[in-house]
């Protein structure tokens, strides 16, 4: 996987540099924590460093929480500047390192939210009747199979936004699953009636690389936003609102 390029022009440029290649020479793909890095580069220099160390109080200044913040985005920062500083004392530079046990943060405090059957019915609705783009003529194309594969295979959006067509099985129902978290693979077997749809799509829209398109997570975010209003008036009126004829068999996956 092609990994982003960042460059830094601070005083600690070369250092910065060097600790992000060091992490992607051990394994890391470090894309977000190369970008944290640049976010610190860019302080430093508007702090005009212009000598070849990390003092304590730019490191302090950088990691204060910000308005709006979450303990953990914090803890982000904390933990990039941490390592950072230790790379530099490893090389014989000066650097705060920030305490280990300094800033805690409550690991498991976010509950998901579970979709109802009924909710779940009406996103693929909204999914199943979304308009014809001029832009993208095949986005409803797109966004019907999409859905279906996320609820499916439980895969990350990432991981379905990622496939291409030699990572779809459509004879065997197969999805391989390439560079996915922590730089790990799997192989995920489909249902017949998904593995059926994905033969539909790629017939339809065979000439292009990739199984699934770019998407925007906005219009996921909509699509859903969409569906709950659909569910709510439903709950309200006590019928289905949405004025399109719908059968059963069409959200089967």
């Amino acid at each position: 996987m092609p990994q982003d390029n960042v460059m830094f022009t601070s005083n600690l440029s070369n250092l910065l540099d060097g600790y992000v290649k060091e992490q992607r020479a051990i394994g890391y793909k470090y894309i977000k924590g190369a970008s944290l890095l640049k976010k610190l580069d860019i302080f430093l220099e508007k702090n005009n460093l212009t000598e070849k160390r990390l003092p304590k109080e730019m490191v302090l200044l950088w990691t204060e929480k910000k308005p709006n913040e979450t303990d953990s985005t914090r803890s982000g920062r904390i933990s990039i500047a941490r390592g950072f500083a230790k790379y530099m004392v490893r090389l014989g530079y000066e650097a705060y390192i920030y305490p280990a046990a300094a800033v805690t943060i409550t690991r498991y405090s976010y509950v998901p939210y579970i979709f109802t059957e009924e909710e779940m019915r009406n996103i693929f609705i909204v999914c199943d009747n979304y308009p014809v783009s001029n832009v993208s003529p095949n986005r409803h194309l797109v966004l019907q199979l999409l859905i279906r594969m996320l609820y499916g295979c439980g895969l990350r959006i990432s991981e379905a936004l990622n496939l291409k067509r030699h990572d779809v099985d459509l004879e065997n129902g197969i999805l391989f699953i390439r560079d996915a978290k922590f730089g790990k693979e799997r192989v995920v077997p489909m249902a017949k009636t998904l593995t059926e749809r994905c033969r539909q799509y790629s017939h339809e829209v065979h000439k292009y690389e990739y199984l699934i398109l770019t998407f925007s997570h906005l219009l996921m975010v909509d699509i859903i936003r969409k569906a709950l209003y659909i569910n709510s008036l439903e709950i309200y009126y006590g019928k289905l609102v949405f004025p399109i004829a719908v059968k059963d068999q069409d959200f089967m996956i």
